[in-house]
């Protein structure tokens, strides 16, 4: 009776740890943005949107953006809110580094002014929404800084392919943003097996 006994602790214990390992799980999303009327479905963000009663503490590691051969790399960056951007000069010639607004947010407008080869400017990015970067210096460049409320996001690669890790199981609501396409907002569950999220995006 007493090895019966042993025997139903040992598999209520068992049950109790691997309810305890698949709450502490880390889960993710893969999915594929489709294109309508849009030339590329490469560099288009994709995030976990507002977490209710959820805050997420500022990263503390910098994320650089490159200004090489009249370029900004990436072109498209995803970032959480409360991350600092390193804009680093890597031209033989001077860069300005300025947005005229952040999602049309004029009072949001900032001018990190010019600096020579080599150097680099932080800045942290605190207001959500999207910086268009120009530079006053070479017209012909632009890129976007796309600031989102989660930790949870990733840009597509040039088959429209994107992969999100290290998300807590739960239902959440994915958007996107692109440079050319309207948003798009799904529903996504992460409580089981990886899901693949299929996303199209219209000009």
């Amino acid at each position: 009776m007493s090895i019966l006994k042993h025997a139903v602790k040992a598999v209520v214990f068992a049950g109790f740890t691997l309810a305890i390992a698949r709450l502490g799980t880390a889960n993710e999303i893969k999915g594929k943005v489709s294109v309508q009327g849009i030339k590329t479905a490469e560099n288009i963000a994709v995030y976990v949107d507002v977490i209710p009663d959820k805050k997420f503490d500022a990263p503390k590691e910098h994320i650089v953006i490159d200004q090489r051969k009249m370029t900004f790399l990436p072109h498209v960056v995803a970032l959480q809110q409360g991350t600092t951007v390193d804009f680093l000069n890597s031209d033989p010639v001077g860069h300005n580094v300025y947005w005229p607004s952040v999602s049309g947010n004029k009072k949001l407008s900032h001018n990190m002014g010019t600096w020579p080869k080599g150097d680099k400017k932080p800045f942290q990015f605190n207001d959500l929404g999207t910086a268009s970067l120009l530079c006053n210096v070479h017209p012909e460049m632009s890129g976007y800084v796309v600031v989102v409320p989660t930790p949870y996001f990733a840009v597509t690669d040039k088959d429209g392919n994107f992969e999100i890790k290290n998300i807590p199981a739960g239902k959440y609501t994915l958007k996107t943003w692109s440079e050319d396409g309207k948003p798009v907002t799904q529903a996504v569950d992460v409580t089981g097996a990886t899901p693949t999220v299929e996303l199209t995006v219209k000009k």
